[in-house]
Parts: C-alpha cells; structure tokens; sequence
C-alpha cells in the first residue's frame, strides 16, 4: 500500500483518510470572511465603486466615500462647506438612496468629512 503525500493509507478500504476535495477559492473565502464577521461588512462597501449612480454625477463630482467604520457608518469627503450644510440636509434621501438594495446590511449613517 501507498501513502499519500498528505494523507493516511486506511488498510481496510485502501483509501486515503484526512484528505478532502479541493474547494472553490470563492467558496473558501466566503467561509472565512463569515466566520470572521465581516461577510456584511464587504457586502456594505459595494456602495463605493456605485457612488456616483447612488448619488448621481452632480452629487458625486463633490463627494468621495472614504471610510465605511464598524458600526455601520459611511463616511464621505466633501469638498466645501457649502456641500457639506446641503448633503447634511439631504442625508435622510441619501440613505435611502444608499440602503435601495435590500439584500444587504444597511449603512446606518452618513458621516461628512471637509476634503482638505
């Protein structure tokens, strides 16, 4: 009987014991960013590169998501003041903008940081 490279000979079936089929790296990585609790978290940040059709050209020109913190909010650079008193008054449109795909955990606010 053989042995294998990473694995136990079983005498009785001649099979080989510890050895598993090999799996999707997807698969694997799914596995693991879910028992690491982050599988959400990657989820949340799919509003990043959808920033601009999310909040639209004229809104995005003037804004960059830079931060998605822990307890659920984005965190946006915006380049004036100005920008920063309008999107705070918008903000209530803007998550339910952000939060239109129900598939994944909401972003829960929206933090606006001055662009220096």
């Amino acid at each position: 009987m053989k042995r294998g490279a990473r694995g136990r000979m079983n005498k009785r079936e001649g099979k080989l014991q510890g050895k598993r089929s090999p799996e999707r790296v997807d698969d694997v990585l799914a596995s693991v960013l879910e028992r690491a609790g982050l599988a959400d978290r990657i989820v949340q940040a799919e509003v990043f590169p959808e920033w601009p059709e999310i909040v639209g050209a004229h809104i995005a020109a003037a804004t960059e998501p830079i931060m998605l913190q822990q307890d659920g909010t984005l965190v946006i650079a915006v380049k004036t003041h100005a920008w920063m008193q309008e999107l705070s008054l918008m903000e209530p449109d803007l998550l339910r903008s952000v939060n239109h795909d129900k598939s994944r955990a909401p972003i829960l606010r929206l933090r606006w940081l001055l662009r220096r």
